[in-house]
């Protein structure tokens, strides 16, 4: 456990520092999808959608990231080992933390990306950002390719529920 802590650590570090350094020259995006349900949605329904085409809740480091905002709006990140995916599944759409947003992180080990899902309150909004190894558009190195992000959620989603999205990148 201390080996994969350290590279945790180590990995968001690096990160954070890539992240501090685009922002320090100026060239700091950011992108994210926000997808809207018909009903309330899950955690776990999330999940089962997206692992039956190809997405894994088991991050490059090898462990499954998931975070629950508590009541005193405190964003506190914890990893589980695969083997506890429904552990952690049942505890994200435990009825107690409907008021609360959770988040869960995903990747897709074929196409070596993957980002954050984080249901809001009420659970019919929730958003997606490409965080880990975002894509980017050959063309066009410094936008995101939020085509290949739609094209790889939206069809599994749409057995969830999917009402509709916005896509959207932002330079800050």
């Amino acid at each position: 456990m201390k080996n994969r802590s350290t590279a945790l650590r180590s990995k968001g570090e690096h990160a954070w520092l890539r992240h501090a350094e685009r922002r320090c020259r100026g060239i700091s995006r950011d992108a994210d999808i926000d997808f809207t349900f018909t009903h309330p949605t899950t955690a776990r329904s999330i999940v089962d959608a997206l692992t039956a085409v190809g997405w894994s809740v088991e991050d490059p480091v090898g462990g499954v990231t998931h975070m629950i905002n508590d009541a005193d709006d405190m964003y506190e990140w914890a990893t589980s080992a695969p083997k506890d995916i429904n552990e952690v599944l049942v505890r994200l759409d435990a009825p107690g933390n409907l008021p609360y947003t959770v988040a869960i992180n995903v990747y897709h080990p074929q196409a070596g990306t993957g980002g954050m899902f984080m249901l809001m309150p009420g659970r019919k909004e929730v958003f997606f950002s490409p965080s880990i190894d975002r894509r980017h558009i050959p063309a066009a190195p410094a936008f995101t390719d939020l085509a290949w992000y739609l094209h790889a959620l939206v069809p599994a989603l749409v057995t969830t529920g999917l009402e509709g999205y916005e896509a959207k990148e932002i330079k800050y």
